[in-house]
């Protein structure tokens, strides 16, 4: 590769080379636009708007609009775009992905393609990791966006905001600059407002979750001026190989409590504890998986004192019983969950986020409940479900930045057909990566990292650890504070104190542990944030930050992520990682042999090796591990695709109804319906004459909604429970993929068949009652006068609960 590189070059230096002519239009105009008023550049915007909206297209007017939010930049927040963030805003525009060292100004680069694809009015998508960081970056950049006349908007889980200079917050909640040690621009200006209105900005922050749950509420709702989202314009997805390929294997679920689940986990969390490994149940932890022997099925029989259980129970009885034996073999507290006021929250475990909301499907998560001993939820029923890699696939145009891409270039092209592009740095990196130090044990391992640590908080030079789980952090902070050395511990848990806490790890003396996702998006200033030039040089003159990972992660992207923490923007900067054979990533994938080569030596507990040979390795372990999860991802969606072109055709069918009932032309599309199964048309309008025609246009829309919604929510537990049973076609040497589209294909039939069917049936059972009113209401209309409550009630008739409202405004909503 290095020989083919220095004969053709390497194709992201070609990339950037092409782009010159580009970068040098847009620098010829800087003078130019520098010399305008904020009004004339507002007016230049609008100008572009017009052009925009008369045909011109987006690349004739790129050189022109970038140089005027390089401009807004430098009049508003004193930061001059880069000629390197130039070509990553190109990037961006292009639809790539754009790969950006740590401290190179992703946030400030997407600022540049939002405000050209913003200018088409079709609203654009900024998506962040957390709801911190959308706030942040929506109040930040917003100041740019307000300058150049465009509006932001920010989704948050529990409220929404619109970006408003005139807005202020109360005094007790005002956060300035000064007092958050100059990271956080102060958030006065974000106005609390709808979804909807969040949404229709012209730049909308937010995180992948809210966004993909808006877009399932969109697709329940009975109103078409419910929806939230207007369409899916443009995107740029922040973090984007954490959001597109560590989350993407969790699909988000609406889902609602369904009572009639298992009431079986208790009694599995006392049988699971009773079975011996091996014996009874095998564990196999490259495919993390477990099973029952037929030793061990015989054992828990004897307990249950059952013949046999497949007969007796049931498959379902036996697939609860094995997600029993997983919570309790593969599931380990405080790396995979936490227990948090009496509740199971999940554990991201690449990044080592905490989930809140998440659960596990499948009883997974209530078996763990059962274990942990907490309340058990009941078991949900589906709703709605889509996977981050269909939701994001749904966008005309999608880009993603990050620091570490390449490594995953070969999954974001084959799913999402985004090409990585490494963008070149201001300056020249100096940054020491020094090679890792293998210790036979865990024990030893740790003694050494604070031993290091001792070290280097003597002479001042600041130290970030990196480690991969909470439990790991705790293990740490134990040995830190027996040692007597000052220290910060973040576990991903609050996300804005960690952002303060992670921008000051850059002070001379500090020691920072954190998870690998702790204050992720947040630049590491040598000396702190504010800090005096006398402070910066002096943690430089230390060699700047020193960067310790205390494992290998699975994912070669996290190790880099955690590197990159340290010399940005030319700063000096050491990491080394310290790792040991116990850890996960060598003991499964090739740990024997590099025992087995520590014991040649007789290499003692305490000493480390550094040896190049061991840690490619680990390295080639790393991309075994990453090629594996790669395909763990891609059978998700292979089976997710099925269900995708489904969901299409429903949501679309939604869609088609709500816009018929705002034109009223729902009537005339069930009126055919009515010949093909045997309902005569007379017998439909003497019913409309019945019940009055405002009631029977309710009648109508509420009952296709009801009707389609209802067999949707079957047609996903269908389909789920058809997941499991074609894997066992394997068996027959048939491939379930197939066997689960051909079989999806003739129950979605059904469904479309049974639908009409069940609409036009619905409409003609239906009857308009009083429903849902209390007795003491009914008294309540008796006592006004009203001494013989309607059995049929108007929209607009008064409500009988005497509360003066219309039925449609108060209990007829």
């Amino acid at each position: 590769m290095a020989f083919l590189e220095s004969l053709f070059g390497n194709a992201n230096t070609k990339y950037a080379n092409g782009l010159k002519p580009l970068i040098r239009d847009i620098n010829s105009l800087e003078a130019g636009i520098s010399a305008l008023s904020s009004e004339e550049i507002k007016v230049k915007i609008q100008n572009i708007k017009k052009r925009l909206a008369d045909g011109e297209i987006l690349d004739n007017v790129l050189p022109e609009v970038f140089a005027l939010v390089r401009e807004a930049g430098k009049r508003t927040l004193n930061q001059r775009h880069f000629d390197c963030q130039l070509i990553g805003g190109i990037a961006l525009h292009q639809g790539k992905i754009a790969e950006m060292r740590t401290g190179e100004g992703k946030t400030l680069t997407a600022t540049l393609p939002l405000v050209l694809n913003a200018l088409l009015g079709k609203g654009c998508h900024l998506v962040t990791v957390n709801d911190y960081l959308s706030r942040r970056d929506a109040v930040w950049m917003g100041q740019i966006y307000n300058f150049l006349g465009l509006s932001v908007g920010c989704i948050n889980h529990d409220q929404s905001f619109v970006y408003d200079q005139s807005f202020k917050k109360a005094e007790e909640e005002d956060k300035t600059r000064d007092e958050l040690g100059g990271f956080l621009v102060e958030e006065d200006f974000l106005k609390p407002c709808s979804r909807k209105e969040a949404y229709d900005c012209d730049i909308t922050y937010g995180t992948n979750n809210e966004f993909g749950f808006d877009y399932l509420k969109d697709n329940m709702v009975y109103d078409l001026k419910q929806r939230m989202q207007r369409g899916f314009n443009y995107a740029i997805v922040d973090e984007v190989d954490s959001i597109l390929i560590d989350e993407a294997r969790t699909p988000l679920i609406i889902s609602a409590p369904n009572e009639e689940g298992s009431k079986w986990y208790t009694e599995f969390s006392k049988i699971i504890p009773r079975l011996n490994k091996e014996e009874d149940f095998e564990v196999d932890e490259k495919l993390r998986a477990v099973t029952l022997t037929d030793k061990g099925i015989d054992k828990i029989e004897a307990i249950l004192n059952a013949g046999n259980i497949y007969d007796e129970r049931g498959i379902k009885y036996l697939h609860h019983l094995e997600q029993a034996l997983k919570a309790e073999i593969l599931f380990k507290k405080d790396k995979d969950y936490v227990v948090k006021n009496g509740e199971i929250i999940i554990v991201d475990e690449f990044t080592g986020r905490m989930m809140p909301g998440r659960r596990w499907s499948g009883g997974l998560h209530q078996a763990i409940e059962a274990k942990e001993g907490v309340r058990i939820m009941p078991e949900s029923i589906t709703l709605a479900s889509i996977t981050f890699q269909n939701y994001f696939r749904m966008y005309k145009k999608l880009a993603g930045m990050t620091g570490t891409a390449e490594t995953s270039a070969e999954e974001f092209d084959k799913v999402y057909h985004l090409d990585v592009v490494v963008i070149p740095t201001n300056r020249e990196i100096v940054r020491k990566d020094l090679g890792d130090k293998i210790y036979k044990t865990e024990e030893a391992k740790f003694r050494a990292v604070a031993e290091e640590i001792k070290e280097k908080y003597k002479t001042g030079q600041p130290v970030l650890v990196g480690t991969t789980s909470i439990e790991k952090n705790e293990y740490l902070d134990r040995l830190l504070l027996r040692e007597g050395i000052p220290h910060k511990v973040l576990n991903a848990k609050h996300h804005e104190e960690e952002g303060e806490i992670i921008a000051q790890a850059g002070k001379k003396g500090a020691v920072t542990i954190a998870t690998n996702m702790a204050g992720r998006g947040v630049d590491i200033y040598l000396g702190g944030k504010p800090s005096t030039p006398e402070e910066n040089e002096e943690v430089k003159r230390l060699e700047g930050l020193h960067v310790i990972g205390t494992e290998r992660h699975e994912a070669r992207r996290i190790d880099n992520q955690l590197r990159g923490r340290a010399g940005r923007q030319g700063d000096p900067g050491i990491t080394q990682f310290f790792v040991s054979l116990d850890d996960d990533v060598i003991r499964i994938f090739g740990g024997d042999r590099i025992k087995g080569l520590m014991d040649r030596f007789n290499i003692p507990e305490d000493t480390p090796i550094e040896n190049g040979m061991i840690s490619k390795s680990i390295e080639s372990a790393q991309g075994k591990i990453e090629g594996f999860n790669f395909d763990a991802r891609k059978h998700i969606l292979e089976y997710d695709d099925v269900l995708n072109k489904q969901r299409e055709t429903i949501y679309s069918k939604r869609v088609e109804i709500l816009e018929k009932v705002e034109k009223g032309e729902l009537k005339e599309a069930i009126l055919p319906l009515l010949e093909k199964y045997n309902h005569s048309q007379e017998d439909y309008e003497k019913k409309e004459q019945e019940v009055g025609s405002e009631n029977m246009r309710q009648i109508e829309k509420i009952a296709t909604l009801r009707v389609i919604d209802n067999l949707w929510i079957e047609h996903l537990e269908n389909m789920d429970s058809l997941k499991d049973s074609v894997r066992l076609r394997a068996y027959g040497q048939r491939d379930p993929l197939v066997e689960y589209k051909k079989e999806g294909y003739k129950m979605f039939k059904e469904l479309l068949e049974n639908y009409e069917k069940m609409v036009v049936e619905s409409i003609m059972r239906a009857t308009i009652k009083v429903e849902n009113i209390p007795n003491q209401m009914q008294a309540i209309a008796e006592s006004r006068g009203n001494n013989t409550p309607k059995t049929e009630i108007g929209r607009n008739d008064p409500c009988p609960c005497g509360s003066g409202k219309k039925y449609k405004h108060c209990h007829g909503k």
